[in-house]
């Protein structure tokens, strides 16, 4: 019983941290309306992204608590999202509704993002500019009150790191690099091997580990009508 509280506990608060990069317009209008029903299934909203490429598609990007989205939570989160969004109707064109991982080189849009993949380099876009510039490129190094902390790549010793304001930040994402990718690998192998532990755990039961490629992102669409 212990054991489950916790657990409730760990996905409260993984499903309640709030997001410190939120989007503009549109956008935020449906992240406003998706945000509690994902939460409700144990996911997170990471993204909203509209777009008018190859006509409208809405994309929506969420996750688990382990960072990722499987073709199984993605079709379960479209036939949760599906009816709310008809009936709010917050797009006035018909659209293409897709439903995503975060994939390797995610957004990075809360707090814990920042801290949590320290040490891999990111790109942040500013609102406004810092001493003539918006766009900044470095190593993450974490959080520091209401700042990210970023280290230019190649950056001397002595050089002081880029403090960058959190609530002034437009788009950060991480950029992908072979330590990302293998970083990302055996985070997936992890997973893979805790959901067999579970699976098969109570018939004492194993099966032989395969080698797993780089995860990609998971995607499910459905088209909207007018």
């Amino acid at each position: 019983m212990h054991d489950r509280d916790s657990m409730d506990s760990r996905l409260t608060t993984f499903v309640d941290e709030p997001r410190v990069v939120p989007e503009p317009g549109r956008a935020a209008r449906v992240a406003a309306i998706v945000d509690p029903v994902l939460a409700e299934l144990g996911y997170r909203l990471v993204r909203v992204r509209i777009s008018g490429a190859a006509g409208c598609t809405v994309q929506i990007m969420a996750e688990r608590p382990d960072g990722t989205m499987t073709i199984d939570d993605c079709e379960a989160a479209s036939r949760a999202l599906s009816p709310v969004l008809d009936v709010a109707d917050p797009v006035e064109s018909a659209y293409r509704l897709e439903i995503s991982s975060p994939g390797i080189d995610r957004p990075l849009v809360r707090r814990s993002d920042f801290d949590r993949y320290a040490g891999h380099v990111a790109q942040v876009e500013m609102l406004a500019p810092i001493d003539g510039r918006r766009r900044f490129r470095g190593k993450l190094v974490g959080t520091d009150g209401d700042h990210v902390r970023l280290r230019g790549e190649g950056a001397a010793a002595d050089q002081p790191d880029v403090l960058l304001r959190i609530d002034e930040i437009m788009e950060a994402r991480l950029v992908l690099t072979d330590a990302l990718v293998s970083e990302s690998l055996r985070r997936s192998k992890q997973a893979e091997r805790k959901a067999r532990e579970q699976s098969n755990g109570a018939h004492g039961s194993h099966r032989p580990e395969r080698p797993s490629a780089a995860p990609e992102p998971r995607r499910v669409n459905d088209t909207k009508g007018d």
